[in-house]
């Protein structure tokens, strides 16, 4: 097939992934991409099997074990019980907005962004109107740390998935490489937020802040504590990332002594379709020699070795994170990583600075969106009122975050 045909599939399938509905099709992305897969395939691009193969059962196990563990851990009462801890130790409004910029933060780093800001978006909606605050400042917070905090771990988001399964990389290894600077940046992240959002806020609460129900479910709270730290300390040491994740799934279901289909349902069926669908359209892409052209004009000024080469690699893929998306960034970036010299190293900066700057806009990341989404009854996030926040702090994250995973995962 000509080459041309099938960079016209993939802009297609790209223009309905980025737009999320286009107008002359407005099908969504899952499907958008789903179309792009079956026409690599129709038009010759790839046969069948190389379709089949291009699919990374790894990563598809791992997101589908993610959304699941969540959707258990939030059926537990964990999330409401977290927040309302949180919303007792901060006794103003301040203190509760850095407490939303730390906490969404710290969970997501062991469960999937978007699953965190799918179950805490309505609790946090419910703390701003019971104590008559300003949705906005909260809301962003939960997106941006949710985001900076997802890229503690392997776990925390689909493209630090997809990293660790194309680059075989160890969990441990690669959570005291870039964990200190997402620690780091969700603090600079919170006093951000606090200094932007200092005039918005009152300075006390004008009635109670508290959740409006007391969770009754501690067994079960407890119970999913102790599952999660056992998941992160089996990873930590060393155990398969994919089928600890779905260990810890089975552990649920089995002590849940129910059929599970009630919560396999909560899981984002059409997310796995989209990952699915996009391994097959990137493969279709990778043919037809139009990547490799692009690679050979920036690799003489890219590297993981030195400072302007590592400042130039964060650029392009800032910028590349927010054209085509961050997931489709790293599928195709993925097959030129051994050629940059030091692979761990490439792949920690790749996941590091993909993920922050999800923060830049709020199209630039899934979580963002599910936020906005969620809280569209209740409140309008605009972007621009997002951008004010997000783009400082996608500029703190990558000058500040980007020099200590650099150093940390040498």
């Amino acid at each position: 097939m000509h080459p041309s045909v099938t960079l016209a599939v993939f802009v297609l399938a790209y223009a309905l992934i980025a737009s999320r509905r286009l107008a002359v099709l407005p099908i969504g992305r899952p499907a958008g991409a789903l179309l792009g897969a079956v026409l690599m395939v129709v038009t010759g691009a790839l046969a069948p099997e190389e379709a089949y193969a291009a699919v990374d059962g790894a990563t598809l196990a791992v997101l589908f074990g993610a959304m699941a563990l969540s959707a258990y851990v939030d059926q537990s009462g964990l999330f409401d019980r977290l927040l309302g801890l949180a919303s007792r130790v901060a006794t103003t409004p301040t203190r509760l907005l850095v407490v939303v910029a730390i906490v969404p933060g710290a969970l997501a780093a062991m469960l999937l962004n978007d699953a965190v800001c799918l179950f805490l978006t309505p609790l946090v909606l419910r703390l701003c109107t019971r104590a008559s605050l300003p949705y906005g400042p909260y809301l962003v917070a939960l997106a941006t740390s949710a985001n900076i905090g997802s890229a503690a771990t392997l776990v925390g988001n689909p493209q630090n998935m997809l990293i660790g399964s194309l680059g075989g990389l160890d969990f441990a290894r690669f959570f005291f490489a870039v964990g200190p600077a997402a620690a780091l940046c969700l603090v600079l992240n919170a006093a951000l937020l606090v200094v932007l959002s200092r005039r918005a806020l009152p300075e006390r609460f004008e009635s109670a802040a508290e959740p409006p129900h007391e969770d009754t479910r501690a067994g079960a709270t407890r119970f999913a504590f102790v599952v999660v730290t056992a998941l992160m300390a089996a990873l930590m040491l060393g155990a398969n990332l994919p089928f600890a994740v779905l260990g810890a799934v089975l552990a649920f279901v089995i002590v849940d002594r129910r059929e599970p289909q009630a919560t396999f349902a909560r899981v984002d069926w059409s997310l796995l379709v989209f990952f699915a669908s996009l391994f097959v359209v990137v493969a279709g892409l990778r043919t037809t020699g139009y990547v490799d052209a692009v690679w050979a004009a920036v690799a003489p000024h890219v590297s993981a070795s030195d400072v302007g080469g590592v400042a130039s690699f964060s650029a392009a893929i800032v910028v590349g994170s927010n054209t085509v998306s961050n997931v489709p960034l790293v599928l195709l970036v993925a097959p030129y990583v051994d050629a940059m010299g030091d692979p761990f190293r490439t792949w920690t900066l790749l996941a590091w600075v993909s993920t922050v700057a999800g923060n830049l806009t709020l199209v630039g990341s899934a979580a963002n969106i599910i936020v906005a989404e969620q809280a569209k009854h209740v409140h309008e996030l605009g972007f621009w009122a997002y951008a004010r926040v997000g783009a400082l702090s996608t500029l703190v994250s990558v000058v500040v975050g980007t020099p200590l995973v650099w150093w940390l995962s040498g």
